[in-house]
């Protein structure tokens, strides 16, 4: 899906996707930074309410896959998967970035929708 909208749209947009990156400094607000800009921001900037929504299913997602790994430690694929989740977590955010700073709207892949 792609937006006709000015520049400072897809800035936000993109600086929403990358906000997930908080995390690796303070780790809650990788997680609060997204969700915060999305709410904030959602009526004056009407097309980042999908980069909004993506970007919340994404982080839901990702944690309920971490709460699947933490189990399947136990048979030993868990720490695999942890590491499968870590390179998407890093790589996801940047391609939606890129691709909102384009104007584009990314779904973030294996995503479940909830919002």
């Amino acid at each position: 899906m792609q937006y006709e909208q000015d520049p400072n749209a897809n800035t936000w947009a993109m600086i929403l996707h990358f906000s997930q990156f908080a995390g690796y400094v303070i780790p809650i607000v990788g997680f609060l930074a997204p969700i915060v800009i999305w709410q904030l921001k959602k009526e004056e900037i009407p097309s980042l309410d999908a980069h909004g929504r993506n970007v919340t299913n994404w982080l839901i997602t990702e944690f309920l896959f971490s709460i699947l790994c933490t189990i399947l430690i136990v048979v030993g694929i868990g720490f695999l998967g942890f590491l499968v989740l870590a390179v998407l977590s890093f790589v996801f955010p940047i391609i939606g970035g890129i691709k909102a700073n384009q104007g584009e709207v990314w779904k973030y892949p294996l995503t479940i929708r909830f919002v």
